[in-house]
């Protein structure tokens, strides 16, 4: 290309701005915000496949509760108290115990722990879950199980509910990616993500105290041998081992096991 020699004068650019015009910049900031939002439409999306059902464990791309537990984010909803909080680290037990739930010859022992500052109550908290477990439709229905809420002594899980950034550390500490996000099994820790368990999932349309039912049936489900399940057919309910937070799949939401005259709803078994 040949040169053209430009007229001197004061219109010339000043000193480390030459080149540098008004028009040029603008595309380039919409270019760079456009680049930022798909990046960050990507990490939500990925952080919540990881997450199972109601939320087991990421690495194995479990259920939303993910984007996939849901492909969803946990401000669909309006937060409600205690959502938003600063992580402590420090857990309290709930002080309470209960009775054996369900007729299974070889209870398994729980207890509940609530991270400080999260304004869940422990004792709350502990009393809804044991609920959960008696229903008539949970677990405890098929007669071989059953479970009993301790305060101390040996116990073989722990219900946690706890902020996002602890959630993601004790997660973190056994290889699971949860992103702020989701919830996750960790050893013998069931680590409720705060967010799940104030906002539930846009994937569920019905209370939030059923939401937290499907948290504690999918993650109590894995612990007695059960595997993901998937949608049995368009209009039915979906499994309480479906990871609905991925969608619902044409099935109708669904957090329990088995249906109020004692049939286990069932899906196809995911590999």
């Amino acid at each position: 290309m040949t040169s053209t020699a430009q007229a001197p004068g004061p219109a010339t650019s000043p000193p480390g701005r030459r080149g540098r015009t008004t028009r040029g910049a603008r595309p380039r900031k919409v270019a760079v915000a456009l680049a930022a939002g798909v990046a960050l439409i990507a990490g939500v999306v990925f952080a919540l496949r990881h997450d199972d059902g109601g939320g087991k464990d990421a690495a194995r791309a479990t259920d939303p509760a993910a984007l996939p537990p849901d492909a969803i984010s946990a401000t669909s909803r309006p937060p409600r108290p205690g959502s938003p909080a600063t992580a402590s680290g420090e857990f309290v037990t709930a002080k309470s115990s209960g009775a054996v739930i369900g007729e299974g010859s070889d209870p398994r022992r729980f207890k509940v722990m609530v991270e400080k500052g999260t304004g869940v109550d422990a004792k709350r908290a502990a009393a809804e879950i044991s609920a959960i477990l008696a229903d008539k439709r949970g677990w405890t229905n098929d007669g071989k199980h059953s479970f009993q809420l301790v305060a101390d002594g040996p116990s073989d899980f722990e219900v946690k509910i706890a902020t996002p950034d602890t959630v993601d550390e004790i997660c973190g500490a056994v290889g699971l990616d949860t992103h702020g996000e989701v919830n996750c099994d960790a050893g013998s820790q069931i680590m409720v993500n705060l967010k799940r368990w104030n906002t539930g999932s846009p994937e569920f349309s019905g209370p939030i105290s059923g939401y937290r039912a499907l948290i504690v049936n999918h993650e109590v489900g894995h612990r007695i041998g059960h595997g993901h399940e998937s949608c049995p057919g368009k209009g039915k309910r979906a499994p309480v081992m479906m990871q609905q937070i991925y969608g619902l799949k044409g099935c109708v939401a669904n957090e329990w096991p088995y249906s109020a005259n004692g049939r286990y709803i069932e899906g196809p078994a995911v590999p």
